[in-house]
């Protein structure tokens, strides 16, 4: 569905820095190109089918972002919030992406999507957006080595706190609704492997574990194990 022009020009200006760098024209030419989507939880929003879908911005929900190989196994990079926008589903926007990228959304989440050759069009015209673009590219890519860092360097106690200590804060509450597949899926490791090491940090009284999902009650020997 389209999205309103005047709407669009109000939340473009608060989350795209470029903005005032724009002309009247590229303005009305991004929100006419910029539709808004609501997706349930699961769906694939890019990368099976679509080689360009655009820049998406996360309105409400969360989206993953990952990578999947022939046999089927994923790595989750990172995971784009409220206000947060998504530029490696725009390949034609950045031609130097070379990898394919998957996006779903892992909660009912709205989002708006601009256009990928539109974008690509504005960039060409705006070295403003041309620069955004690009930053937004590095800093994902800053997340993707982080995360490969993560599973080549760490042994898996440290992922698992590392993991939950992120979702502790992110989601500003000591009891996380996840499960254990989720967190294997997450970490790129087997669940049973998740399983038994969940189940030695409840026996160090770090976290305990309900059908609720899993409750952080020694915050200071978690973070001992992020070091």
């Amino acid at each position: 569905m389209a999205i309103e022009i005047p709407q669009c020009k109000l939340v473009y200006r608060t989350y795209f820095p470029f903005w005032e760098q724009l002309t009247d024209e590229q303005r009305e030419k991004l929100c006419g190109n910029t539709t808004t989507v609501n997706y349930k939880k699961g769906t694939n929003i890019h990368g099976i089918s679509d080689s360009c879908t655009g820049a998406i911005m996360v309105v409400s929900g969360c989206l993953r972002a990952y990578l999947l190989s022939e046999n089927g196994k994923e790595i989750t990079l990172y995971r784009f919030k409220k206000g947060e926008v998504c530029m490696l589903s725009a390949s034609c926007v950045l031609q130097s992406i070379t990898f394919d990228v998957v996006i779903d959304a892992e909660e009912d989440s709205e989002v708006y999507i601009v256009s990928g050759n539109t974008m690509a069009e504005v960039a060409r015209e705006n070295l403003y957006v041309e620069n955004y673009a690009l930053d937004n590219a590095v800093k994902s890519f800053s997340d993707v080595v982080w995360v490969m860092q993560q599973i080549l360097f760490l042994s898996l106690d440290k992922r698992i706190a590392v993991f939950l200590w992120d979702e502790m804060v992110r989601s500003d509450s000591l009891t996380l609704k996840l499960t254990h597949e989720q967190i294997a899926k997450y970490i790129s490791s087997a669940r049973e492997a998740v399983t038994r090491m969940l189940k030695y940090f409840a026996s160090e009284g770090i976290v305990e574990l309900s059908r609720k999902g899993i409750t952080i009650t020694d915050k200071e020997k978690l973070r001992e194990l992020l070091y």
